[in-house]
Parts: C-alpha cells; sequence; structure tokens
C-alpha cells in the first residue's frame, strides 16, 4: 500500500487551508505505517516508552474521535480502546493489529469529516468538558491539527528505527 498525500493550498480560505493540512497530517501518519508488518508497527520506540506507530494510530482515532465527535458533536460515546476514558490505553497496541487500528482510525477520520463539513462555519461553538470552556470548531481543528504534526514528528523516529527510512 502506497499512501499519496495531497497538496496544500498557497492561496485558500482558511477552512479550506485547515481541512489540506489536516488531510496532509493524517496522509502524512498513514506514509510512515506503509509496508510495515504488524511487528513492524507494534515495535516501541526505547525503552522504557511503549509508543509505537499502531500507538500512534490508535491514539489519533481516539483524538479525532473525541474532538469532533464528543466535543463538536456532542456524542456520549466512550473511546475505542477504554470504557473509563484512560486515553493512555490506546497507546498499548502489543496485541493490536494493523486492519483494526487503521479501520478505526479511518472510520473516525470519516466522522470528523461529515462533522466538519456539516458545521455552518468555524465559528460554530462546543463545550470542551475537558478544559471546561467553550470551544470554536476552529480551534477543534487546529488543536487535532497540531496532535499530528506532533506525533508526525516521533512517527519519523519510529520509522527510522525500524528500517532506516527517513524522509515525507
Amino acid at each position: 500500500m502506497t499512501t499519496e498525500r495531497n497538496d496544500t493550498p498557497k492561496l485558500a480560505d482558511e477552512r479550506e487551508t485547515l481541512r489540506a493540512y489536516l488531510d496532509f497530517h493524517r496522509s502524512t501518519l498513514a506514509m510512515k505505517c506503509d509496508g510495515l508488518s504488524d511487528d513492524d508497527l507494534r515495535r516501541a520506540s526505547s525503552p522504557p516508552s511503549t509508543l509505537s506507530l499502531l500507538g500512534l494510530v490508535r491514539h489519533m482515532a481516539e483524538v479525532e474521535r473525541t474532538w469532533f465527535r464528543k466535543v463538536v458533536n456532542a456524542e456520549d460515546i466512550p473511546l475505542v480502546w477504554s470504557d473509563e476514558g484512560d486515553y493512555q490505553v490506546a497507546y498499548d497496541a502489543s496485541t493490536a493489529t494493523r486492519a483494526e487500528a487503521f479501520e478505526a482510525w479511518q472510520t473516525e477520520v470519516k466522522h470528523s469529516r461529515r462533522i466538519e463539513e456539516a458545521a455552518e462555519s468555524l465559528d460554530v461553538t462546543a463545550h470542551a468538558a475537558r478544559w471546561g470552556e467553550d470551544v470554536s470548531l476552529r480551534l477543534v481543528m487546529i488543536h487535532v491539527l497540531l496532535e499530528y504534526a506532533r506525533h508526525n514528528g516521533h512517527a519519523d523516529f519510529l520509522r527510522e528505527a525500524i528500517d532506516g527510512t527517513v524522509g515525507p
């Protein structure tokens, strides 16, 4: 499987720019996982950390689910891997498979896109219980984008440690 990344616009409105960069970073995470076995994807970074590429994919599924479905769309749903709301559970990918992690992540990305596209504007607000205050869709999109950017940096190092692949 070879993941393609979209071009990001050089001149676009704010919403289109945010959409494009979110998709760019979503694709980047998928690219970092291309061509690896489940065992490779479960490989932890360096002790004592248990961080792995599959753990990152699972974590980003939880991020998408939380910010778009639970916050923006006010859905009363549990996390994907923890009924108790423990985000750390997603990082434990010791028995995870590419199929289950990517299916959950891609499902959440589809929900996120649908929710964002249905919103009238970036000024739509919702209550983020975690922060105890209202947030705009704009802030949610920026926050999720920054989560991807940060974790894609981790993914760069994880992939390099697995097979020496570096780059985009």
